[in-house]
């Protein structure tokens, strides 16, 4: 399997223009984050619709969108509350996913949860965030397995789940070491006015209270 390195700056900046191309090509990526290695595309309908497929996963199940900083999700008019503007304030960049509404007229709906919102998270992975902003737009993001499957540590096992995508040039593989065993990210949804734990994660919900107090879940 070939795979670009991604440990350093310099890996980004040497890798950045080929995973441009690549994505603007429709291609998928998979690649380290602050949790698990992920597998994303660009925020469009035909590409996630492709992400979905590869996945094996439900088109109405939705994917999460990493960005690399809160001007870009408010670029994108993602919409915070007053809790989720305390929480992405104690918590970002880092393993919190805040479901909010808005986005509409610049991401696909196919994002979109029931309640409406898209999952967004500021990524505190360097190399990720540093190529998302490179890349101008962000990423979208689900855990590299296969749907119901275990979560891929590393390249190995991303090459064995994917094979045949990565041998026909459809998903790019960025190689940042293996990672450890840390839990996926703390989610909380954040389209109503009283913020509703989704997913416990990597940030305990009793973190989440010391930091913002009654903005949390």
């Amino acid at each position: 399997m070939t795979a670009l390195a991604f440990h350093t700056a310099e890996d980004v900046q040497r890798a950045a223009d080929d995973v441009a191309a690549h994505l603007g090509r429709g291609g998928l990526l998979a690649y380290p984050t602050e949790t698990v290695y992920g597998l994303g595309s660009r925020p469009v309908a035909e590409d996630v619709a492709a992400l979905a497929a590869l996945k094996g996963r439900s088109e109405e199940k939705p994917f999460l969108l990493l960005v690399s900083s809160r001007r870009m999700a408010d670029a994108y008019g993602l919409h915070f509350t007053q809790a989720a503007d305390a929480l992405a304030a104690a918590c970002w960049p880092g393993p919190l996913t805040l479901v909010l509404t808005g986005g509409d007229g610049h991401l696909p709906d196919a994002l979109r949860g029931p309640e409406g919102g898209i999952a967004v998270r500021w990524t505190s992975h360097p190399q990720a965030a540093a190529l998302i902003e490179r890349l101008g737009y962000p990423l979208t993001s689900t855990s590299a397995n296969r749907a119901g499957g275990t979560t891929a540590p590393g390249t190995l096992a991303i090459a064995s789940a994917f094979g045949a995508a990565i041998a026909d040039g459809h998903l790019l593989v960025l190689d940042g070491g293996t990672l450890g065993n840390v839990p996926p990210s703390t989610v909380v949804d954040c389209t109503r006015g009283v913020p509703r734990l989704v997913r416990a994660g990597a940030i305990p919900v009793q973190e989440l209270r010391r930091r913002v107090g009654g903005a949390a879940p």
